[in-house]
C-alpha cells in the first residue's frame, strides 16, 4: 500500500456511494470516481464493507473479494487486496450464505442471522476501512442494496452504519431508467432517521436519456423538500459494462441478441443461466469479441441452436445439476455432445460434465452422477482452492486465470470413463473429450490469443465462418477504455469537486 499522503488533513477520510436499490449504478459510479480521481493525481482505494455475491476474484495476496471491488481497484490503478472487500457473503441456498472474511472462508450465515449476530463481521469491516484510510488519501466506498432498508438498520455496517462510524458523507445514486426515480430518492431520504439524514449530502441520477432541462424542475422540487442538492445527471453510456456483483446484471450486454440469426460469419454462444450461477463474468470476454453473439438463457431451444453452449460456474453444483435435468437442458447437452457440437464447462459447469460428483461439503448431497461427458470424478473438500494459475493451450499463453472452488476434479483411468473411440486431450487444467471441454479456471478467456484461437476451433467444428478480427482491441485494453470513458462522463456530468469538498481532500491542509 501507499504511505498516507493525507495524515495532515482533517475531515472525513472517505465518501460513501449508496443507492436507491440494488443495481442502481453504485459499482459503476465508484469505479468511475476511482479512475477520475487517480487521473487527478490522488491516491484512492475502493471499499465495500460487505458484498453478497457469487462473482468474486482472487487477489495476489491469496484472498477472495467481490469482482466489482477488484475492478474498482483496477480503476484506481492499485493492487486489489482483501481489505477492499473484507466481508463477502456467497449465497448457497435461499436461506444460507457462505461467509468469507478478509479473503478466507469463515463459516456460514443463516437467513435468521442476517439482521443480527454480525458484530464480528462489522468489526472486521471497520478494521479494514481504517487500514485503507491510513494508507490512501481517499477511500471511495460502495454501499449495498439501499440505506433505506430500515428493517436491517440496527445491524448495518455497510450503508449508514459505516457512514456513522466514520462521519462519512453519503451520495445516493438512483437509476432513472427503472422509473420512479424522484419517489425513490425522496423515499430514501424520508425513511432515514435524523442522524443518518445529516450525512446525506448529495443525489446523483444515473442512466439518463433525454433533455436534462425536462428533468430539472423535479430535481429542484426534491432538493426543496429534502435540502439535499443534486451534483450530477450521468447519461446512459452504451459501451460501459462492469463486472457485476450479482445476477441482476447477467447478460445485459447481449440480452437483445437473437441466436436464430442465420448469418454464418458470426459465432452464436448460449450461456445457461443456472439458479446459483457463479462468476458469470467469465463470458464477458466472449461477448466483447467482435462477431460473437452471447445470450444468457434458460431456453432449451436457444441452447440447442447455438454454435457453442457454455455451462458456467455454480455456487451449488449438485443442486444446479438437478435443475439442469429437471428443465430438459441436460438432454440438450447430451444431444450436442453426441452430435459433435461444442459444449464448454467452467468450474461448476466442468464438474457437471464429469462422471460423478461426491459432495459432503457444499451441497451435502453425497454421491450423484454427472452428465458423463468428461473423464473426471469430482470430490468436494473442506478447504477451498484459491489460486492464480498460469498455463497455455496449443502454444497460447493463459495468464489471466484464477481458481475459486471446493470441488477437485481427478482424471479417471482410461477405459473407466468414456468410450474407447473418444479422444481425450488436456485443456488448461481440465480435459477435452470430443466436443466437450472443461476447466476449473475462471478468467482464462481474458487472455486474447488463447480466446481467439480456441473460438476459431469452435467455429470450425460448429460450421461457422467466424474469424477473429486481428485489429480488434484486446480485452484488457477494452476494459481500460471503458474505465476512461466512465471517468470522462463523470468529469463532464458530475460535480466531482463538490463531492471532494465533503471529505478531507476538500479541507484546507
Amino acid at each position: 500500500m501507499l504511505p498516507s499522503a493525507a495524515s495532515h488533513r482533517s475531515g472525513p477520510s472517505g465518501l460513501l456511494v449508496a443507492g436507491t436499490s440494488s443495481d442502481a449504478g453504485k459499482s459503476v459510479i465508484v469505479a468511475g470516481l476511482c479512475r477520475a480521481l487517480v487521473r487527478r493525481g490522488l491516491a484512492v482505494a475502493p471499499f465495500k464493507a460487505q458484498n453478497m455475491s457469487n462473482n468474486s476474484m482472487v487477489c495476489l495476496d491469496g484472498g477472495e473479494i467481490g469482482r466489482a471491488q477488484w475492478l474498482q481497484a483496477v480503476a484506481a490503478r492499485v493492487e486489489p487486496t482483501t481489505a477492499m472487500n473484507p466481508v463477502l457473503l456467497k449465497p448457497g441456498t435461499d436461506r444460507r450464505s457462505f461467509v468469507v472474511v478478509r479473503g478466507a472462508h469463515a463459516g456460514t450465515l443463516e437467513a435468521g442471522q442476517y439482521a443480527a449476530g454480525r458484530a464480528h463481521l462489522a468489526d472486521a469491516a471497520f478494521a479494514a476501512y481504517r487500514e485503507l484510510a491510513d494508507a490512501y488519501e481517499l477511500v471511495v466506498c460502495e454501499g449495498a442494496g439501499s440505506p433505506a432498508e430500515i428493517n436491517l438498520r440496527s445491524g448495518d455496517y455497510v450503508n449508514m452504519g459505516l457512514a456513522r462510524e466514520f462521519g462519512m458523507p453519503v451520495v445516493v445514486v438512483g437509476d432513472i431508467d427503472r422509473g420512479g426515480i424522484l419517489a425513490s430518492l425522496y423515499g430514501t431520504w424520508a425513511l432515514l432517521d435524523e442522524d443518518d439524514r445529516a450525512l446525506l449530502r448529495s443525489f446523483v441520477i444515473n442512466k439518463f436519456r433525454g433533455d436534462v432541462a425536462v428533468l430539472e424542475p423535479g430535481l429542484e422540487a426534491i432538493t426543496e423538500r429534502t435540502g439535499v442538492p443534486f451534483h450530477g445527471v450521468v447519461p446512459w453510456l452504451l459501451d460501459v459494462w462492469l463486472d457485476s456483483e450479482d445476477t441482476l446484471e447477467v447478460g445485459h450486454w447481449r440480452a437483445s441478441t437473437a441466436l436464430s440469426a442465420t448469418s454464418r460469419d458470426r459465432l452464436k454462444v448460449a450461456v445457461i443461466r443456472l439458479p446459483r450461477i457463479s462468476n458469470a463474468t467469465d463470458v464477458d470476454a466472449l461477448a466483447a469479441e467482435p462477431g460473437v453473439d452471447v445470450l444468457v438463457t434458460v431456453d432449451p431451444a436457444v441452447a440447442e441452436a447455438a454454435d457453442l453452449l457454455v455451462l458456467p460456474g455454480s455456487r451449488s453444483t449438485a443442486s444446479d445439476l438437478d435443475w439442469l435435468r429437471e428443465c430438459g437442458l441436460a438432454e440438450v447437452v447430451d444431444r450436442r455432445v453426441a452430435g459433435g457440437r461444442p459444449v464448454l464447462g467452467v468450474c461448476g459447469g466442468y464438474q457437471m460434465l464429469g462422471q460423478e460428483i461426491e459432495d459432503d461439503v457444499e451441497g451435502r448431497v453425497g454421491v450423484v452422477p454427472g452428465l458423463g461427458h468428461l473423464p473426471v470424478r469430482v470430490e468436494f473438500g473442506a478447504d477451498k482452492v484459491l489460486a492464480r494459475p498460469v498455463g497455455s493451450w496449443s502454444g497460447h499463453a493463459v495468464d489471466t486465470a484464477y481458481e475459486i472452488h471446493h470441488g477437485i476434479a481427478r482424471r479417471l483411468p482410461a477405459g473407466d470413463d468414456l468410450t474407447d473411440s473418444t479422444e481425450v486431450q488436456s485443456f488448461l487444467d481440465g480435459w477435452n473429450a470430443g466436443c466437450a471441454w472443461g476447466t476449473m479456471w475462471h478468467g482464462a478467456f481474458e487472455s486474447d490469443d488463447f480466446r481467439r484461437a480456441w473460438l476459431s476451433q469452435v467455429a470450425r467444428v460448429a460450421g461457422s465462418h467466424w474469424q477473429p478480427d486481428a485489429d480488434a482491441l484486446g480485452f484488457a485494453r477494452r476494459r481500460e477504455r471503458m474505465l476512461d470513458t466512465l471517468a470522462d462522463a463523470l468529469e463532464e456530468h458530475v460535480d466531482i469537486d463538490a463531492l471532494l469538498s465533503f471529505t478531507r481532500m476538500g479541507a484546507t491542509p
